[in-house]
């Protein structure tokens, strides 16, 4: 659907990026299926979300082509693609489950990262002004947004955007075995986690204290935790 696949393996829901051709440009086409996709992903309630690519680059962000197409109408056009393409963003981070960005949380040693907006006139979209600042400070952020350095695999990585960097000829197999690994996690543990970091990063001591004892009361209780704590207990007798 118009340069966006959804596919899943078990609770792994997949979305790739499959517009090679025009280096996956964020158009209007594309960032209304992108909206629609979010959805159907939210509504199964997925363990995991990868987000991947096809072609030698992730996405060079915005049409500009189309931008031009539409100068007659360009705000209105904007304004119409950025709604949809952060209410597709809206609806994937609502789920709370994990989300991989095979270029984001794994990086191949040659992938560069640049903003880039401003360098156009534009400022930042997709959320970059609230996520960038609680990733690596404000300074940092408005540094990266502002003058749009080129940042290389390892220097993304250094700044906490990149968890891990591998060989190119790693990348495919490493994105896999990273998706399987978080998917495979028990069920609801990984979406509570993300919800507690979330509020701990908004509230004091006090009310995060009280958050995990509730999440971590709630997640004893679960069937599937129960079911690997037996396990667990079983293989600690075994090896007394």
């Amino acid at each position: 659907m118009a340069g966006i696949d959804l596919s899943w393996t078990g609770g792994l829901a997949r979305l790739r990026l499959a517009e090679p051709g025009n280096r996956n440009a964020f158009n209007l086409a594309f960032c209304r299926a992108f909206a629609q996709k979010a959805l159907d992903v939210a509504a199964a309630s997925p363990a995991a979300i990868l987000i991947e690519a096809e072609g030698d680059a992730f996405s060079v962000g915005g049409d500009i082509a189309e931008f031009l197409a539409e100068r007659a109408r360009i705000e209105r056009h904007v304004l119409e693609l950025a709604s949809l393409f952060h209410l597709g963003i809206a609806r994937l981070h609502g789920t709370g489950a994990p989300i991989l960005v095979a270029v984001n949380a794994i990086a191949a040693r040659s992938a560069k990262l640049v903003a880039a907006y401003t360098s156009s006139g534009l400022t930042p979209d997709g959320g970059g002004t609230w996520f960038l600042p609680r990733l690596v400070g404000w300074q940092k952020a408005f540094e990266i947004l502002a003058l749009n350095p080129v940042l290389s695999a390892e220097e993304a990585q250094h700044l906490g955007l990149v968890t891990r960097v591998v060989e190119d000829a790693d990348f495919p197999e490493a994105v896999e075995a990273l998706a399987q690994s978080v998917a495979a996690m028990p069920s609801g543990a990984l979406v509570a986690l993300k919800r507690l970091m979330r509020q701990g990063a908004d509230s004091g001591l006090d009310a995060a204290l009280d958050a995990e004892a509730g999440s971590i009361a709630r997640q004893a209780a679960h069937p599937a935790t129960l079911e690997r704590l037996d396990a667990f207990m079983a293989r600690s007798r075994k090896s007394r």
